[in-house]
Order: structure tokens, then C-alpha cells, then sequence
């Protein structure tokens, strides 16, 4: 056994393992540090006070700040596979009668471009790229209004927020830029929270989120939903066994596209 480690010294370690896994287990930790239980949670515990990490029953997540400084048409190019399948499979919980709420956003879109042909689906989205994406609706489809969002691709202001107060949907399928335990789900904008917040008051059914594996752990500018808020997460296979754990312990349906 070598020289125990100063507690400088372990939390850099800790870090540098949490930058390759971004999810490490307190058993792991141990291991790594050579260090008891008690001395891995103090570190644990002082890494999330400086917003380094975010803990979790029996581990940690690295806390990944998400800026908006990436514009939308950099955004769809990450994991656009991913994007497509979870698109697939949130769309393929659509049902004939059903009215939704569709947001902003490439996985979003994705959703938008894999809805069943039916006239009896009514779909209510500011997400504008249907204008470029869907060259014929073959379901109702309402743009919301409002100021349009050139960063986001989106539509967003007062008009919007008045505009969703006219209807209920019976569900919603909602993408957002970030995901965790602590910080719930999260947006990079003030326009599109305030959407999105109104959008889940207005529905009175299932709210699904779509994102994709590394929004897990991420934290954007402004939250809209606790964990506890939605039922059903739409995610793909890179998200890791101990994540779903997690999320399922909310009561939260995880469903993977394969």
C-alpha cells in the first residue's frame, strides 16, 4: 500500500476519472484512491459544494455546464443518429386522436419528421424547422405564433405563451438541452423555458422528454421540469445502467432506441 493520497490529490483524481466515465460509482472510488467509504463521500460531498459534480445514491456525475453558445445548425450535427432513432420511437408513441405539444430543438425535429400519417392527430409546435423539413403535413399542424428565435430556429415571446393557453394537449414530447437529478431538465434560453413550462401546465397527460445520452449529467441556463415531472424519458443505449437506475427510482419510464 502506498502513500495515502492528500485530499488535493484525490479530488484531482476524481475528476480526472469522472473526465473519461463521466459517471463513477463510490465502490470505484475506493478503488482508484485506495481510500475508505466515509473519506470518498467527504470528497464527493466537496466537489458538488465548488459545482464540480453532481452526487448521486451510490456515486457521482460529472456536473457538464451546457453554454449556448453553440448555434442550432452546430447542435443538430451532434449525435445525429442517436437524434433520429429516439426521434423514431418517441413519434411511435403518438396515438390516433391524440393532441400534442412538440418544442424547439434537433431531437425535437426528429420527432416532428417521424409522425404517423393520420388527420386525426393534432400536433401543436414552435419548432420551425416543419417548414423545411415537412414539405406536406399529414397531420394538423399549428405553429403556436410568436417572435421568431433565430439562434433556436425557434418561435417563442408573449404571443406564444397566450397562444398555448387556448388548448390542452394529452401529451407532450419535449427536448431539452440538459438532465440530472438535482437540476431536472433544463434549456439554454429564458423564450424557450418559458414555452416549454407553459407547454407542460397545458397538458394533461404524459410529458415525455427526448434526449439523447449526453445530456445526462448536463445542466443548461434555465430549468422547466423537475425529474418527477415527466414520465417517460426517450433515450438511446450509451446512457448508462446506473443512470436509468436513477431515473427509474423517480417513477420515470426510461425507453431506449436501439
Amino acid at each position: 500500500m502506498g502513500k495515502p493520497l492528500i485530499p488535493a490529490q484525490r479530488r484531482e483524481k476524481i475528476q480526472e476519472y469522472l473526465g473519461i466515465h463521466q459517471i463513477a460509482r463510490t465502490v470505484d472510488l475506493m478503488d482508484v484512491l485506495d481510500t475508505s467509504e466515509a473519506t470518498v463521500r467527504r470528497d464527493l460531498e466537496w466537489l458538488e459544494q465548488k459545482g464540480i459534480l453532481e452526487r448521486t445514491h451510490g456515486g457521482a456525475i460529472l456536473n457538464q455546464r451546457v453554454m449556448f453558445d453553440q448555434e442550432f445548425q452546430q447542435r443538430i450535427k451532434n449525435f445525429p443518429n442517436e437524434k433520429k432513432i429516439i426521434g423514431e420511437l418517441a413519434a411511435s408513441l403518438i396515438e390516433e386522436g391524440d393532441i400534442i405539444f412538440v418544442n424547439s430543438g434537433s431531437t425535437a425535429a426528429q420527432v416532428l419528421k417521424n409522425i404517423p400519417p393520420n388527420p386525426r392527430i393534432t400536433v401543436y409546435t414552435n419548432n420551425m424547422s416543419v417548414l423545411t423539413d415537412i414539405a406536406e403535413p399529414v397531420f394538423k399542424l399549428h405553429l403556436i405564433g410568436g417572435e421568431f428565435q433565430s439562434r433556436s430556429n425557434s418561435l417563442a415571446g408573449r404571443f406564444a405563451f397566450d397562444n398555448l393557453g387556448l388548448v390542452f394537449a394529452n401529451k407532450a414530447i419535449l427536448g431539452v438541452d440538459g438532465i440530472s437529478l438535482k437540476h431536472g431538465c433544463t434549456v439554454p434560453t429564458n423564450p424557450e423555458a418559458e414555452v416549454v413550462r407553459r407547454m407542460i401546465e397545458r397538458t394533461k397527460g404524459q410529458v415525455i422528454v427526448v434526449a439523447d445520452h449526453s445530456k445526462w449529467g448536463a445542466v443548461s441556463n434555465f430549468p422547466v421540469a423537475e425529474i418527477d415531472e415527466i414520465n417517460k424519458l426517450v433515450t438511446d443505449n450509451g446512457l448508462s445502467k446506473q443512470a436509468k437506475r436513477e431515473i427509474g427510482e423517480y417513477d420515470v419510464e426510461v425507453l431506449v432506441a436501439k
